[in-house]
Parts: C-alpha cells; structure tokens; sequence
C-alpha cells in the first residue's frame, strides 16, 4: 500500500510537471512497435498547433511496470495478438484510475485479442461507443461525423469506443479507422495530404482532451 502511494504522489507530479508520451509495450507477440513515425510526427504537429511542450521522442513502456506512472499520455497499436498477465492487468488499471490516459488504435487485426484480454484490466466495465458529440471530436479541431476513416480496407465504419470512470474518458480505442498509419512519414503510405491533415487533428484532438481532462 505504502508503494502505491508513493506511486499516485509521483504519478500527479508527473502530470502537473511534464507532457511524455509512453509507447505500449505488451506480450502475446503482436508487433507493439509498428508505426515507427507515427507518434514522432503527430508529437511535433500537436507542439506546433495546439501549443503542447511534449518531448519530441516517445518512450518505450511495459505495461506491468511502474514507470508507466511517468507518463499521462500512453499510446498501444499493434495488428496481432495481445497478452496481459494478471499483474499487469492489475497496473494497468491502477495506471488509469489514477489519473492516466490510454489510446489503443488498431492497426488492423488486434481487435479480438483485445477484446480477451480487456476484461482482466476492467471485468466491471464495457467498451461504448462514443457519440460524435463526444467533446473529444470539437476539441482544436472539429470531426462533427466523429472519428474519421483515414484507411479503407473492408467497408466497415470506423468505432471510437471508450472506457469510463465516474464519468472520465480513461481508455480510447479507435477501430476501423487506422489513424496511426495516417501520422507516420507522407512516403510511408502515400496518403493524400487532405487526409493526412485529418489523421494528425484527431490525434491532436485525442492528447489535447487527454491532457485536460
């Protein structure tokens, strides 16, 4: 008990004295580090236009250490399987009632296995769906049709789904839309700029609303 207190205490200095990013690591052999440009770039768009001072480079995290508490800003993406042990689970969960904020964007496949392993971090909470009238969605920049479709691959509509707790957004989980992809390097995907622009005002909108909230 006197470890985690001394965690939260570390845990609200750390979101009053610095704006850091931390990257998911997690097992089960899912590629947790696909989209090697992807947060570097919407870092710099997000310092330059909605006035953050976030560290330009993003740092690794496992999701069963402490050192997640350095961070109010944790981002998961991945295509493959996810695997939460249940002392992970259980940091996790102390990680984001405490304070913190994680985006899990699905970068095409990660979904189910989400989906198991999500009931070991929260077993009395469900994903629901966010309305376009989310306040995430009028943040900087407004999406009045909600999350955006930045890739198409099979048809389907893109889902913001979240977790909430008394009332707080802590987990965002943007499916079928693959913004991700939309932030790394223009050359990486070839993306029409209109749709790039749109890709890195979501995730601006994602960590403005994070970091106030």
């Amino acid at each position: 008990m006197r470890q985690l207190t001394l965690l939260l205490i570390l845990f609200s200095f750390s979101l009053l004295n610095g704006q850091e990013i931390g990257v998911l690591k997690y097992g089960g052999g899912g590629d947790w580090y696909s989209n090697p440009t992807a947060l570097p770039n919407l870092i710099q768009f997000c310092n330059e236009t909605i006035g953050t001072t976030i560290s330009p480079k993003p740092q690794t995290v496992d999701v069963g250490s402490t050192d997640i508490f350095q961070y109010p800003f944790v981002h998961m993406t991945g295509h493959g399987n996810i695997f939460f042990s249940d002392e992970e689970a259980e940091n996790l969960r102390t990680y984001l009632l405490s304070g913190g904020f994680l985006h899990i964007d699905d970068n095409y496949g990660m979904e189910p296995y989400l989906r198991k392993e999500l009931p070991k971090v929260f077993p009395d909470k469900e994903l629901q769906e966010l309305g376009s009238d989310h306040p995430i969605f009028s943040q900087q920049f407004d999406f009045p049709d909600g999350l955006p479709k930045i890739h198409e691959h099979d048809g389907k509509r893109p889902q913001a789904m979240g977790i909430f707790h008394q009332n707080r957004l802590i987990l965002l989980f943007t499916f079928e839309s693959d913004l991700g992809d939309g932030w790394e390097d223009p050359e990486v995907h070839n993306d029409p700029e209109e749709v790039r622009q749109k890709a890195l005002q979501m995730g601006a909108n994602i960590i403005q609303y994070a970091f106030k909230n």
